[in-house]
């Protein structure tokens, strides 16, 4: 692992014109990708297992067809003003995403980002019901804008000094790991949405939608029990409460289905999707039943939703997806079971590694100090994450003490058992 002045120098200049963002430990510098790998501006070569937060599903800088698609689109044209005039491209990639939907589905916006689609189901969702509250999750993260920061609810940073927020309620989310009991944990957080919010905070007349990831992704990548998602979908329906599925990180086939929460048998009123959407390229989309309705002419726009470079991205992903689904199916089925063997085999092998979770290939490895304390190895994770670097494997955090674990779908076996050798290699030394 070379880390030179160059690198140093980046980072030094990085401190001093950028505003902080969320920055890792480790001094990553990107200069170039492609597929299972990425390359920092040393030359030194990592196997990509963090997707760059969950963007590159279909491998780094994405595949041929992205690329050429996106070239293609710069030379006519790449900004279209979409919402203001017409253009076929927009129209077209909307018409196919609705096909990956359950029937009914036939409304999209389209954003730029995760947090943008979350702000656009908010104001749907008080726009078709008439109602004003909406209710979150303890550990959710649903963006930093500020509607949908009030959603958000995983580390006080990123609320400090941002309030007093929309009128949005949050509730436990069932965290088995953490729970006292967890064969009551599904029960649990429904009886607390019925006991306590809907009973006594608010009246379920005035909730206008539930916000849910299926799979919680900054909160720890915490995976809840099937039974939780049914009977949450059935208290949203008694009270003609909108249910709104947060699918920005882990929709687009992480889990080996388009629609994470097709994993629980259940379907939202709502979706949100980004990140792995637009091929690489920013996009958000916002998709709805079409029997709810439509909003009014300018009651919502933005300047740079369907963007035609980011649209011909997507829409060469996502022909991709549909023309090899059975393949990346099967693809993420026995990737992910490979995964998630080795690191049960790890749970049994080190005191460290404390829970194992996850569904297809979107997986979270929580690490702690003691199995009987369950206490976060919060160092421990950040060594471990320092060392995989130094050895050439991309990861990130996640929660307070979980590494996720989610490479390109279409990664091969040799580099996926190679990063996974690297990862138990820092876990030992750690454990150590």
């Amino acid at each position: 692992m070379k880390i030179n002045k160059r690198i140093n120098d980046i980072i030094a200049r990085d401190s001093m014109a950028i505003s902080t963002t969320t920055r890792e430990h480790y001094p990553f510098v990107a200069s170039h990708g492609s597929g299972d790998f990425v390359f920092d501006i040393s030359g030194n070569k990592f196997i990509d297992f963090s997707t760059f937060i969950g963007v590159y599903t279909l491998g780094v800088n994405g595949n041929a067809q992205i690329r050429k698609a996106v070239k293609e689109q710069v030379d006519k044209l790449m900004h279209p003003a979409f919402t203001d005039f017409y253009s076929e491209p927009p129209v077209s990639f909307a018409e196919k995403l609705l096909t990956m939907f359950p029937k009914g589905f036939g409304k999209v916006f389209l954003s730029n980002s995760g947090t943008e689609a979350n702000e656009d189901a908010i104001k749907l969702s008080r726009l078709f019901t008439k109602r004003q509250y909406l209710i979150a999750f303890y550990n959710s993260f649903h963006g930093r804008t500020l509607g949908s920061l009030g959603l958000t609810a995983s580390k006080t940073v990123q609320r400090e000094h941002f309030g007093p927020f929309n009128s949005v309620i949050h509730t436990p989310y069932p965290y088995e790991y953490r729970w006292k009991d967890p064969k009551d944990c599904a029960t649990d957080c429904i009886e607390h949405i019925k006991k306590y919010i809907l009973s006594k905070e608010v009246s379920p007349r005035e909730v206008a939608a539930i916000f849910i990831e299926p799979i919680q992704g900054e909160g720890g990548y915490i995976v809840p029990p099937k039974e939780f998602m049914k009977e949450l979908r059935e208290l949203a329906t008694e009270h003609q409460i909108l249910l709104v599925s947060d699918e920005v990180q882990s929709g687009y086939m992480k889990t080996g289905k388009f629609l994470a929460l097709d994993n629980f048998g259940v379907t939202a009123d709502i979706y949100t999707m980004a990140k792995a959407l637009g091929g690489g390229l920013p996009m958000g989309a916002t998709i709805y039943k079409k029997s709810l309705g439509d909003m009014p002419a300018g009651s919502h726009a933005n300047t740079f939703g369907g963007n035609l470079v980011s649209v011909a991205a997507a829409n060469a992903s996502l022909e991709y997806v549909k023309r090899n689904m059975l393949s990346l199916q099967k693809m993420v089925k026995q990737k992910g079971s490979y995964i998630l063997k080795r690191l049960n085999q790890m749970k049994e092998d080190y005191e460290i590694v404390g829970d194992v979770r996850g569904i297809g290939m979107m997986i979270g490895v929580e690490l702690v100090k003691s199995k009987r304390t369950k206490e976060p190895a919060i160092m421990e994770r950040s060594k471990v994450l320092e060392t995989c670097f130094r050895e050439g494997l991309l990861l990130l955090p996640c929660g307070v003490s979980t590494i996720r674990i989610i490479p390109p779908i279409t990664i091969g076996q040799k580099n996926l058992e190679k990063g996974m050798d690297v990862l138990e290699d820092a876990i030992k030394s750690a454990s150590s």
